[in-house]
């Protein structure tokens, strides 16, 4: 790899809290080290439409405790296509940048990858989603916050559910992986998570009705995860109001809310060492690398791992959740 005087930076998919944080690491680590630091607007399409600044220290002043991304996202369609990618690459030289980080989530790592491999360019990749679904790292920026905004949410709705004695069917966020579901209901104390991962075949619903909901409690609150695995929150619903009407039911969509808001102080410090790192690993001539946390360290991991893996989660964690419900 030659020598790096110019980095680029973009954030790209669904933005996730601590992106800022990661923006802020990254380019006053480069600055630190001597390299200019090129800002690229919505993701890969203002890459390809060469929406491209130059950043200064002071240009990530006071960012640290915004949600969001200041960079902005964008999912772009031409970016999957060879014509696009070229485009994009043509401004990547148009502005002399020698390495490109990506702050995102799978999605955003996969396109990085196959851009880093057709245009020879050094690829870096920071773990920015709220779903904590990236192989190879305990936590990915953002999943922290959205887990305290979902736990949050759940307290306030079960003083309602109390109130009126109902069950109450709260979905989160996630796609297919079911670790903010699991999580937040054993820190929200909910009477059960479902979550795309169980693969038991033992019917969710029968089991949680079948530990007899009402023999402790007048009220239950049950997270269910997006997945189209699930069937979601209303799915289940419609189920208990068919099969067992004797139960009065609701449902919450908390929808896009888990996403937003100021990043938890957790979050704040694995943007900032993941955004340091990623600079460090450029230096070590690193590329097409995702940059994680496995217990409490610094590891690397190779794109094709962190998109194509599955992260599994602790059976460990539902145990937990099983006994505490009851």
């Amino acid at each position: 790899m030659g020598k790096i005087n110019t980095i680029g930076v973009l954030t790209s998919g669904g933005d996730a809290p601590g992106m800022n944080v990661a923006i802020r690491a990254i380019t006053r680590t480069a600055i630190y080290e001597g390299w200019k630091v090129q800002a690229i607007y919505r993701g890969f399409e203002g890459l390809i439409n060469d929406e491209i600044c130059n950043f200064t220290t002071e240009s990530v002043s006071n960012i640290i405790q915004r949600g969001g991304t200041i960079l902005k996202t964008a999912r772009s369609n031409e970016f999957r296509t060879f014509e696009g990618r070229q485009k994009a690459y043509d401004n990547l030289k148009k502005h002399e940048i020698d390495a490109l980080i990506v702050i995102g989530g799978n999605g955003s790592l996969a396109g990085a990858l196959e851009f880093a491999h057709e245009f020879d360019v050094p690829c870096i990749g920071l773990p920015g989603t709220i779903d904590n679904d990236l192989y190879g790292t305990d936590n990915t920026i953002g999943y922290d916050t959205a887990l305290n905004t979902i736990v949050s949410a759940v307290d306030k709705i079960r003083d309602t559910a109390t109130s009126h004695d109902r069950i109450f069917f709260v979905e989160v966020m996630g796609r297919d992986a079911g670790f903010l579901c699991l999580n937040s209901a054993i820190a929200a104390g909910a009477e059960a998570a479902i979550i795309p991962e169980d693969q038991t075949g033992i019917d969710q619903l029968k089991q949680f009705i079948g530990r007899g909901i009402r023999k402790s409690k007048n009220s239950s609150i049950v997270l269910v995860s997006e997945s189209p695995k699930t069937g979601g929150a209303m799915h289940y619903a419609d189920r208990v109001r068919t099969e067992y009407p004797e139960y009065d039911v609701r449902v919450t969509i908390l929808g896009y809310l888990q996403r937003g808001g100021t990043p938890s102080a957790v979050d704040r410090i694995l943007a900032s060492r993941l955004g340091v790192a990623a600079i460090e690993a450029l230096k070590e001539g690193q590329r097409n690398v995702m940059i994680g946390v496995k217990n409490d360290q610094i590891v690397y991991v190779p794109f094709y791992k962190a998109i194509k893996k599955d992260k599994p989660i602790d059976p460990e964690l539902i145990n937990v959740l099983g006994i505490l419900s009851i």
